[in-house]
């Protein structure tokens, strides 16, 4: 995993807005896109950032899907195990 190293504060609007610094935005490729996205993930208290796109669904692979498809009922067969332990 790549670790950035870069870190600063950022402010955050009433209505919960962040605005990512221009260098960051470049080292993550946002600037060259014309609607950047961005996964927002949270993890072990924090939240965890990458780019992210949105394309139809048409042109993901149908090997792909049947993964996801796969991980996501793995995941969901676990907590439904966890969930009846007492």
């Amino acid at each position: 995993m790549q670790h950035c190293g870069m870190m600063t504060t950022l402010p955050l609007s009433k209505r919960g807005s962040l605005t990512l610094p221009p260098e960051l935005r470049r080292k993550m490729g946002l600037d060259k896109l014309r609607n950047p996205l961005v996964l927002v993930e949270e993890r072990d208290g924090g939240l965890f950032l990458q780019p992210a796109v949105a394309m139809p669904v048409r042109d993901i692979p149908k090997k792909q899907i049947k993964e996801w498809i796969a991980r996501d009922e793995a995941d969901m067969e676990t907590f439904k195990t966890a969930k009846k332990r007492p």
